[in-house]
């Protein structure tokens, strides 16, 4: 069966449903109600039957599910030096394809602390639901000609940084199908909340404990927020983090949907944060994203 399989179906599910528009596909298992079908346990392809013209051939689909998952595209997933294991890819292609409907095409903002691997998720998250990423440091950097964000603290300011980063995220509200990665600081104006939830905002909550490790072991060069502390690396790190936490904690609490390490690591029995790769946190941030969902779709009904 599995050769036949090959033989016969040459688009994967998540080409062929852009050429079907992107809508539920509910037999197998969507529908409204946010159904859930046994992730994990079948593989999606997607076969295109041409019709009598070529003007209707797109309409004409028919999906089979392989009991084989051989055939999984491992390139999919990939992120740069990021790849996911085999259980990972089935269970966010699975979980993308159940939600991506309910999105509408709206953006997703991920917000968080510095470190919180908002662009390393941002991409995956793009990848699996067929968005484009883009990240707001990037496009000032951009704006202001190719300047670091870092050059741009010591050059203009941060008011003026600021600035820039609120037009950033009004002309991207603007926008539909894009998987957004902020600035640490973007929740402490209310205006970028306005932005941003004209889309679905996802909070990416690190210990701060593990957002000093990784920073020190990266550098803070490109952190201007975190110069001119005395101390060790990790200790001035973590106590400027701790700060900063204190000032913006209330207002990353306004996203729509919140990703604990903490929780993920204990659902997984993993005793560091530390350990859990980036497609496990991307998993979790679509189960957030679902609950959300859902309860919007509640709401929705009982009015």
């Amino acid at each position: 069966m599995e050769a036949k399989v090959i033989q016969k179906l040459q688009l994967s599910t998540w080409i062929d449903s852009e050429k079907i528009g992107r809508k539920p596909i509910r037999n197998v298992g969507f529908s409204q109600g946010f159904r859930d079908p046994k992730r994990g346990q079948v593989l999606i392809s997607s076969q295109l039957q041409p019709g009598r013209s070529s003007s209707n051939w797109h309409r004409k689909v028919s999906l089979e599910v392989s009991c084989s998952y051989n055939n999984f595209p491992a390139s999919v997933l990939e992120s740069g030096k990021y790849h996911a294991t085999f259980d990972e890819r089935l269970i966010l292609k699975n979980k993308s394809l159940e939600i991506e409907p309910y999105l509408k095409g709206r953006c997703i903002y991920l917000v968080g602390m510095m470190g919180s691997g908002k662009t390393t998720v941002g991409k995956i998250l793009s990848e699996v639901l067929g968005y484009s990423f883009q990240d707001c440091d990037t496009l000032v950097e951009q704006e202001v000609g190719e300047v670091s964000v870092a050059e741009i603290f010591k050059l203009y300011g941060e008011d003026f940084f600021r600035d820039k980063e609120t037009e950033a995220l009004r002309e991207l509200s603007l926008m539909h199908r894009l998987v957004v990665s902020t600035g640490g600081g973007a929740v402490v104006r209310p205006i970028n909340w306005k932005y941003m939830h004209k889309g679905i905002s996802v909070w990416l909550d690190v210990p701060l404990e593990a957002l000093a490790q990784r920073i020190v072991a990266v550098g803070t060069d490109s952190r201007p927020l975190l110069h001119n502390e005395s101390g060790d690396a990790y200790t001035k790190t973590f106590m400027r983090l701790t700060a900063l936490f204190e000032e913006r904690g209330d207002a990353y609490a306004n996203a729509n949907a919140r990703v604990s390490l903490e929780n993920i690591a204990a659902k997984l029995g993993r005793r560091d944060v530390s350990d859990l790769s980036p497609a496990a946190i991307t998993i979790e941030a679509l189960e957030q994203i679902e609950g959300f969902l859902k309860n919007e779709d509640g709401l929705r009904a009982a009015f």
